[in-house]
């Protein structure tokens, strides 16, 4: 729509009629072509919005939101502060930014910490970039899955972490059981024969041992370009916050290349 609009007065003032019309059908192909990635990059709000304030709501929403679940329970355990500290030398924060952390992770502990208000403001900023709001969720989901199961509270807090998001209960236990395959798939790497490793890798790839070939192939891509750390990072994923998109793009490619090994030796 904002293609044709725009189109349309930019040609009308340049040509008049002719422009306008000219206009509008160049505006129409924009639209067509370019609509899904222009809005998932802001829209016209992505082209005017200061990108290193995004970037600094997106580092203090994400520790904040995950001293908040930490919490859930009443007592921050030892595993989740080891998690997060563990998180936080993984994205190869500065001194700094690991001081900011620190601070947004204290903030968020905090019983009267405003967490729908800190959300608000952060699916405002991000409503129409969902890879990055996935991203944001797969987070959080992996600091309450520190002890390997979730407490009933922290489980509590994250459907309403992704209600805020505009996720339904239902896409966030998705999200869980593709969480808990990618964990079980890491750990499983080094035995990549074995046969709970090729069902973790199908789960990992949100398929099962039915799936056909074709359909293999284009799913791989698909969640290759949703978790790709380069394009998040172009829709505002700060650069140090993307380590779980680079892990999750190693265990998707190591998932299918193991996937297309045993299909290749059943065929023999």
């Amino acid at each position: 729509m904002w293609g044709k609009v725009l189109g349309a007065l930019f040609g009308l003032a340049l040509l008049k009629l002719p422009g306008l019309i000219l206009g509008i059908l160049l505006g129409h192909w924009f639209d067509r072509t370019f609509r899904a990635q222009f809005e998932r990059n802001g829209g016209f709000n992505g082209l005017f919005s200061d990108q290193q304030d995004e970037q600094a709501l997106f580092r203090y929403t994400t520790f904040a939101t995950m001293g908040h679940i930490a919490k859930a329970t009443g007592t921050v355990t030892t595993a989740h502060i080891n998690r997060a500290s563990e998180y936080m030398t993984q994205l190869g924060l500065t001194a700094a930014q690991q001081k900011e952390a620190q601070a947004a992770f204290r903030d968020g502990k905090v019983v009267s910490f405003p967490l729908q208000q800190q959300l608000s403001s952060f699916y405002q900023a991000y409503r129409r970039r969902k890879d990055v709001l996935h991203l944001f969720l797969e987070i959080q989901i992996n600091i309450a899955s520190t002890q390997d199961t979730m407490s009933a509270e922290q489980y509590s807090l994250l459907q309403q972490v992704a209600a805020q998001l505009n996720f339904s209960s239902g896409q966030l236990d998705a999200l869980i059981q593709v969480h808990n395959a990618h964990r079980r798939f890491s750990g499983r790497k080094a035995s990549a024969n074995g046969k709970n490793n090729l069902a973790d890798a199908y789960n990992v790839l949100e398929l099962n041992a039915t799936t056909s070939d074709a359909l293999l192939k284009k799913t791989y891509r698909k969640l290759m370009a949703k978790h790709h750390p380069d394009k998040l990072m172009a829709q505002g994923v700060p650069a140090e916050m993307l380590d779980m998109a680079k892990r999750r793009t190693q265990d998707i490619q190591a998932a299918y290349e193991l996937i297309k090994q045993h299909r290749s030796r059943a065929k023999l």
